[in-house]
């Protein structure tokens, strides 16, 4: 696969992808692209690196999608049945396949995200923001 026409976003989504396929408990700056994912708070290595991610036309809110495959409505903002926060699962070309991270509802957990069975996959070329968040440990996802 040539990467030379890639678009920026899916490059940064590439590297995320490698680092949560091979966590590793270092730190180091903290960008979207920092080498490693950093060590959990409970001292679990971190294995995902969440992102909301805001479109060219989505007038400055950060994409929304349902948290169940059977949600049929249409999400315009986090709400209990939607979220705005995704761990990237597979990037091909311009285009990248999230699976969407749900608000965990043990609020004891020190991880702040659930893995949901709702995945969507998007043109990065209709991507213009990717705004990633602290590093966590996301139980069931490798």
């Amino acid at each position: 696969m040539n990467n030379n026409n890639d678009n920026c976003i899916a490059g940064i989504l590439r590297v995320i992808l490698a680092l949560q396929q091979n966590a590793c408990p270092e730190t180091c700056l903290d960008t979207c692209d920092r080498p490693m994912l950093g060590g959990g708070t409970c001292g679990l290595v971190c294995n995902t690196r969440p992102v909301m991610i805001y479109t060219c036309c989505g007038n400055g809110q950060p994409w929304s999608m349902p948290i169940t495959k059977d949600d049929t409505s249409v999400c315009t903002t986090a709400s209990d049945t939607c979220s705005t926060v995704f761990r990237v699962e597979r990037v091909e070309g311009d285009a990248a396949t999230f699976r969407v991270l749900a608000p965990n509802p043990d609020t004891t957990s020190l991880n702040p995200y659930v893995t949901t069975n709702s995945f969507f996959t998007m043109d990065l070329d209709c991507c213009c923001v990717i705004r990633c968040l602290s590093d966590t440990f996301v139980e069931c996802v490798n």
